[in-house]
């Protein structure tokens, strides 16, 4: 089922990346773009990386792998923890992890990632920092009808609050 030379499965973290080769065995990279170049030199040519989706981590990697002809797949953390729980696996590391993201990856057909522009890249950030001025305007709205529901509420903090929504307000 799988066309390439050989797949790796990647398990990323704050500060390193786990690998595990379906040829090579495991290998460990640091999170940064020395530990990318490493990394990049370690893949053979028509490879097939496969790492989850976990937010912010995995982004940097998949993008630099993208720009340098790396076929890359971006796949559901959840589909893997499904995989793994039907193996049965007991132990859950980091290592563990990129094994499976490798097993998983040679025997399903995984989506193919397309790196984004660098202006679709830069409205993603927009977007989630709107959404995140959103989320703390609403807190702060409650938090003001908390104060005030008290009957007394606080000089101090009401004013604080009113100064917080005011430059919400301003920034959405």
């Amino acid at each position: 089922m799988n066309k390439y030379k050989e797949t790796f499965g990647v398990d990323i973290s704050k500060d390193v990346f786990d690998v595990h080769g379906s040829v090579s065995g495991r290998n460990q990279f640091k999170n940064d773009e020395k530990g990318f170049a490493s990394f990049l030199k370690a893949v053979p040519q028509e490879s097939l990386v496969v790492m989850e989706a976990t937010g912010y981590y995995h982004y940097r990697l998949a993008q630099f792998l993208y720009k340098n002809n790396v076929v890359v797949s971006v796949v559901n953390p959840l589909s893997v923890k499904r995989f793994i729980q039907m193996k049965l696996a007991k132990v859950k590391t980091d290592k563990s992890d990129a094994k499976a993201i490798c097993q998983y990856a040679l025997v399903n057909e995984v989506p193919l990632y397309s790196a984004l522009t660098d202006v679709q890249a830069e409205c993603l950030q927009l977007f989630r920092l709107l959404d995140s001025y959103l989320k703390k305007r609403t807190a702060t709205k409650n938090k003001l009808h908390g104060e005030e529901t008290l009957g007394i509420p606080s000089k101090f903090v009401y004013r604080s609050l009113k100064r917080n929504l005011k430059h919400l307000d301003k920034e959405i």
